[in-house]
């Protein structure tokens, strides 16, 4: 049975959505949760929502870490968080994932701290889902590491590639290279460095690379464009992860204003809304991490949990370890 943990402190207005979403996802959806945080707290909101049904269950944990909090300090410091509470009961086995739509930093950090990195993996990355036209694509990383190297970013496609294919079944992913022009001259020394790293890993790999992408790319891709999975630096991917909320977001209000009321834009911004995508995958550490946005709602939870708990039964993190084992061994051999 696949249980996933739920950091129920994490967000912008926790408890309240956090427990409002795991409800729906044990009663609507058949996921089993477990939520972590403050007992007395996760009571009184669950009281007001309704009463507690058999596959939610309730973990006390003491301490909650704040946007506020410095990622590694959160850790020491704070030993019975809501976050180290949750990863802990996935590192002992208790839960198969993790949700939380906490201090993304904070997560990152106790997630290696506490769980470990898969074998090779060098940094963990931010795996994000960004609606697109056609489907969507996987922009890797999203905000993980600033400061990175070539082999690293050749590492963000290989575990974009990975979480698109077991994750959403494109088959073979194809990968792209964020770049300022599709030519092979463009970009600059480290992304030269990676797409050539890139091209020799990708048969190894299972996935296919089709160079360079520009940005005006983006909202193509997805099966209707060339490209599935984009693989960039942490902070060129976190740019363009905002930049897009807020064009999405903005576009949005603009059409609804334009047409005098929200409903005719709807079915428009529930396919632009980041509440459909659940939330990102922390791609690289050992074990099922899901970072949720901040300002999810009750439905961002759901769907978080829920997609959490398919990636689980598919198999996602042994099917990383067996690429990276594979391109490693490969790698060893050549």
């Amino acid at each position: 049975m696949t249980i996933v943990a739920l950091d129920a402190m994490g967000g912008d207005g926790a408890p309240g959505p956090e427990l409002a979403g795991a409800l729906a996802a044990v009663r609507d959806r058949g996921v089993e949760v477990v939520a972590v945080g403050d007992e007395p707290r996760m009571r009184a909101e669950l009281a007001r929502l309704g009463e507690l049904p058999a596959g939610l269950r309730l973990v006390h944990a003491s301490e909650v870490v704040t946007m506020e909090d410095h990622p590694v300090e959160s850790f020491r410091r704070k030993r019975d968080s809501s976050l180290r509470v949750a990863i802990e009961l996935v590192r002992r086995g208790e839960a198969q994932a993790v949700v939380s739509a906490g201090n993304s930093g904070a997560v990152l950090a106790t997630a290696q701290l506490v769980l470990g990195r898969l074998p090779g993996v060098a940094r963990p990355a931010i795996a994000a889902v960004l609606p697109t036209r056609h489907d969507h694509a996987i922009l890797c990383d999203a905000g993980a590491n600033v400061d990175v190297t070539a082999a690293m970013v050749a590492q963000f496609a290989v575990l974009g590639a990975c979480y698109d294919r077991v994750g959403f079944g494109r088959t073979p992913p194809r990968v792209g290279l964020l770049a300022n022009g599709a030519e092979a001259h463009k970009g600059t020394e480290l992304t030269r460095a990676a797409a050539a790293l890139i091209a020799a890993v990708a048969p190894r790999a299972g996935f296919e690379f089709v160079g360079y992408v520009e940005g005006t790319e983006l909202f193509d891709a997805g099966r209707g464009g060339r490209v599935d999975v984009i693989a960039t630096d942490g902070f060129t991917g976190n740019v363009v992860l905002k930049a897009c909320e807020a064009i999405g977001e903005g576009l949005l209000a603009t059409l609804a204003g334009e047409l005098g009321e929200p409903a005719p834009a709807h079915a428009l911004a529930h396919r632009f809304d980041y509440a459909s995508t659940g939330g990102a995958l922390l791609a690289g550490v050992d074990g099922l991490v899901v970072v949720a946005h901040g300002r999810s709602s009750a439905t961002a939870i759901a769907v978080a949990l829920d997609t959490t708990r398919g990636l689980a039964d598919r198999g996602l993190i042994a099917a990383l370890r067996r690429d990276l084992a594979a391109i490693a061994a490969d790698a060893a051999g050549a």
